[in-house]
């Protein structure tokens, strides 16, 4: 009798969850689930699911791999990927949206957690947040600045920070936040949007306060309910991102499309992450207790009810294929959602690294990464509630019917970070979405935030 087909899917690179130190690593497929299997000499094996889906596994696996150089090189190559970040000369794209973490401090001591973050910490001084951003815009040029910690708005002077960011030459900042003060007060969300914030990526896991308890500690969803009714009347935009952990939420993904569809056109985008292990979580993960994004988007399917296919999802742009997936869709009068892809983007979609010297590119100079000024300008249209557009020549009327249409459209999209079960260095590498440090260094998002069993990190500092 033989047992099931092993496919090798090729071999990458990765790190020990007990050490991190950095072993070889190989992807093979059995049935439909695609694992990732690695052998440490001093802890022994681990083989963990990264992929349940062969077929979109496939399509995505045809996605041209977009890369380009990093804006600037602030570390040598020395111990190689993970432990050289800052970035080195091996990293292959360059930043689209860069976290500055202003505080490591939180109101709330959430179960799951990827920053540790609680109620005690310290705040990031505004002078060196201004050398940071100053280092920052030196070294990656026009990013999107996403303002986090902890939780940001637990800063009285926060405000100042999104009016800094703008002055420093950013051109669209979000903040990424529990929404607690938000919904409390009204008045200091106000400022925030009066200071020029654009966005805000709500932590929002479920419709129910079951869903709140176990991830969150405690009863949330009333006050979710009123930091986007606080959005609304600042005329700010939303997006919901759930943190989803098999078990607990993933029977609720349909009902959270619904509430967004509801709140609507506040409510842009949600934004699916499936859980990752590192920082604050129950333990050593089991197989069951992972979600990928396959399962995600098939849940989206099954959701649409014959309306939403697998075809009317694809990787992001700029990242590694297997890190997101995205999709547009228009919400007609009945509540049906159909797809509604973003029109071809001339020479942001061409997938030409470089131009001719000094000319320009959709508003960036040529030697930005067309791919990664695409993935930012995607986001800035679709996750702000006045999206980024001239009146067309047609006129006030047409105009009108743009922002008609605009005001119907929902983004649906998903990222699966990579925790030290499953990062895959190749992943890594092309990583878009990078944390800054004081000292002028930008980190992968995933490498940043990377913890071993005992919740020691490579490059993130214990919180107070």
């Amino acid at each position: 009798m033989t047992g099931p087909v092993r496919l090798s899917l090729g071999r990458t690179r990765s790190v020990c969850p007990e050490c991190l130190g950095t072993i070889p690593a190989e992807r093979f497929a059995v049935g439909d689930t695609v694992y990732l299997d690695k052998t440490c000499p001093a802890h022994g094996r681990v083989v963990t699911p990264i992929w349940r889906g062969l077929r979109s596994y496939e399509m995505w696996s045809r996605s041209r791999r977009a890369t380009s150089r990093p804006f600037s090189v602030a570390t040598d190559i020395a111990e190689g990927c993970p432990r050289d970040c800052g970035l080195c000369a091996d990293h292959r794209q360059q930043g689209c949206c860069v976290l500055v973490e202003v505080t490591s401090r939180c109101d709330l001591v959430c179960p799951v957690c990827f920053a540790s973050a609680g109620r005690h910490g310290t705040d990031m001084p505004i002078d060196e947040i201004a050398v940071a951003l100053d280092r920052l815009r030196a070294g990656s040029g026009q990013v999107h600045i996403q303002l986090s910690g902890g939780e940001p708005t637990v800063r009285d002077d926060l405000p100042e920070i999104v009016a800094l960011v703008r002055a420093k030459g950013f051109d669209f900042v979000q903040i990424n936040t529990n929404g607690l003060r938000i919904g409390r007060e009204p008045d200091y969300l106000a400022a925030l949007v009066d200071a020029g914030l654009d966005c805000v990526f709500l932590q929002f896991d479920g419709v129910s306060d079951a869903v709140y308890r176990k991830l969150r500690g405690r009863n949330l969803l009333a006050e979710k309910r009123l930091a986007i009714a606080g959005a609304r009347a600042a005329g700010v935009g939303v997006v919901l991102v759930p943190t989803l952990v098999p078990g607990v939420n993933t029977g609720e993904i349909g009902a959270i499309v619904d509430f967004a569809r509801d709140e609507m056109p506040t409510v842009r985008a949600v934004h699916f992450q499936p859980v990752s292990y590192f920082g604050r979580h129950p333990g050593a993960p089991r197989d069951e207790d992972r979600i990928t994004l396959p399962e995600v988007m098939q849940a989206l399917i099954e959701y649409g009810g014959g309306a939403i296919g697998l075809e009317d999802f694809r990787p992001g742009s700029a990242e590694n294929p297997f890190c997101s997936f995205s999709g547009r869709f228009a919400v007609d009068r009945s509540g049906g959602l159909r797809s509604d892809p973003e029109p071809a983007a001339g020479c942001c979609g061409s997938g030409s690294e470089e131009g001719p010297s000094g000319t320009e590119c959709c508003g960036a100079v040529a030697w930005r990464s067309p791919e990664v000024v695409r993935a930012q300008r995607y986001v800035a249209g679709q996750w702000t509630t006045m999206p980024q557009a001239e009146t067309p020549a047609a006129g006030l009327e047409a105009f009108d019917a743009f922002l008609e249409r605009q005001s119907r459209r929902l983004s649906l999209s998903g990222m699966a970070f990579q925790d030290a079960w499953t990062l895959d260095l190749d992943r890594l590498r092309q990583c878009h979405i990078h944390v800054a440090k004081p000292d002028g260094r930008v980190i992968p998002f995933c490498a940043y935030n990377l913890t071993d069993l005992g919740g020691r990190s490579l490059y993130r500092e214990p919180s107070a």
